[in-house]
């Protein structure tokens, strides 16, 4: 949505209204559940929050989660997908994986990573191509037609705009018992599948091991994969923050989470320092990552009022967090030799907003990723410490894939 300066000028004072209004109302509504000092300790953590088999969560130490797939990899090469958030573009992953299908292109990965929308793909990912006909559905047909369904003075007086029963729905149409079933079998092999949601208490990124959920099993493991997957895609003020039930060694609580990409736009784990040195193997550790958004965005004219100010200010923040994550990622990586390829939205896709589930527009954004995947034009290869040049190739077709697309290639050739 776009307000003219016309019609900025008119609507400014009620925006300013309403949000003098809201802060007014900060303290309405019932208290949220909030962590002691002592289990903000657990929060807080670095590590993967495991379920065991006694049926409470455990952080399990990045460095163990590492020594634990280089056991069961052996000499096998460890191949790693992190899927970012992103909103409606996430059906740009759902299309790379594919066409990656369709080339023939697409390994088993030892772990599989998601964030927001990259969380609600990443058990299709992991599943592999036996799950492509249920994951291109979503993204094809109509299933996300209708997930923006406003809340009557949700801003005002409840805690979002939009109601979640949509995407409930959603999420609970697919992730069933087969699939459930399918990723704990899958887990038992030793693979991971990991999701980030951010704790609106402490404020911090909170990874969890869904495989460990799905093998823990029964109606309640059920409930919580799917209460973790809502909450990965809950984008605070959007959509409400969702209640996680959980059981630690300290007893039974309650917190409440909001979107992981409030936190962190893509992860990797186990963390880059605890992967196996690729430097003089002959096949070193693999990370790729599927960008659901761009880099960078076209120049863009705001108009002279407090939302186009607002919308703009908050895009350029996510795009350079996105950059910084990326650039720290790859850093991490070179320093233990491991060879990371990327890939994202250029610039001259014409996206029409993260929020924009038009059927149509998710179905187009599925297509073209899928035919640049399956064209083997989708990875940009970042330097695993030689030098690096950018891509030299430039469609001009209005549409590039991101192989071809001049700042993705410039972008690697700059991590050095």
């Amino acid at each position: 949505m776009r307000i003219s300066v016309a019609t900025g000028v008119g609507a400014l004072p009620l925006l300013l209204g309403g949000l003098a209004t809201l802060s007014g109302c900060a303290s309405m509504g019932p208290p949220l559940p909030s962590a002691t000092p002592e289990e903000a300790y657990l929060d807080v953590r670095p590590g993967i929050r495991t379920l065991t088999a006694g049926g409470y969560f455990e952080v399990l130490p990045s460095s163990e989660a590492a020594r634990r797939l280089e056991a069961r990899l052996g000499e096998q090469r460890l191949n790693i997908l992190a899927l970012s958030s992103g909103g409606a573009t996430g059906a740009f992953g759902a299309g790379a994986l594919a066409g990656l299908t369709r080339s023939a292109a697409r390994p088993e990965y030892s772990v599989v990573t998601g964030v927001s929308a990259g969380a609600l793909l990443a058990p299709f990912a992991f599943l592999g191509p036996a799950w492509d006909v249920e994951m291109s559905a979503i993204y094809t047909g109509d299933a996300t037609r209708g997930v923006l369904q406003r809340r009557m003075l949700g801003a005002l007086l409840g805690s979002s705009v939009y109601s979640n029963a949509p995407l409930r729905r959603l999420i609970d149409r697919y992730a069933d018992d087969r699939m459930i079933a399918a990723i704990a079998a899958e887990s038992a092999r030793g693979r991971l599948l990991l999701v980030a949601t951010t704790d609106f208490a402490t404020g911090e990124p909170v990874i969890w091991d869904l495989g460990s959920v799905a093998l823990y099993g029964g109606a309640d493991a059920k409930r919580l994969f799917r209460a973790i997957l809502l909450a990965s895609a809950s984008v605070p003020g959007l959509f409400p923050p969702v209640t996680v039930r959980l059981r630690t060694e300290g007893g039974e609580r309650e917190e409440v989470h909001v979107d992981g990409g409030v936190t962190v736009p893509f992860f990797i784990a186990p963390a880059a320092a605890d992967l196996p040195a690729g430097r003089g193997s002959a096949q070193p550790p693999l990370v790729r990552i599927i960008i659901d958004g761009r880099l960078r965005d076209f120049p863009y004219a705001a108009h002279a009022n407090a939302y186009s100010i607002f919308r703009r200010s908050v895009s350029a923040g996510l795009n350079h967090m996105m950059q910084a994550t990326l650039e720290w990622t790859v850093d991490a990586s070179r320093l233990r030799g491991i060879s990371v390829e990327y890939a994202a939205i250029p610039p001259s896709y014409p996206l029409r907003g993260a929020f924009d589930f038009n059927p149509d527009e998710q179905r187009a954004l599925f297509q073209y990723a899928a035919s640049c995947a399956q064209a083997g034009r989708l990875w940009i290869q970042a330097p695993r410490g030689e030098p690096a040049h950018a891509v030299e190739r430039h469609v001009a077709a209005a549409a590039a894939c991101p192989a071809d697309d001049r700042f993705i290639g410039e972008f690697a050739a700059l991590e050095k």
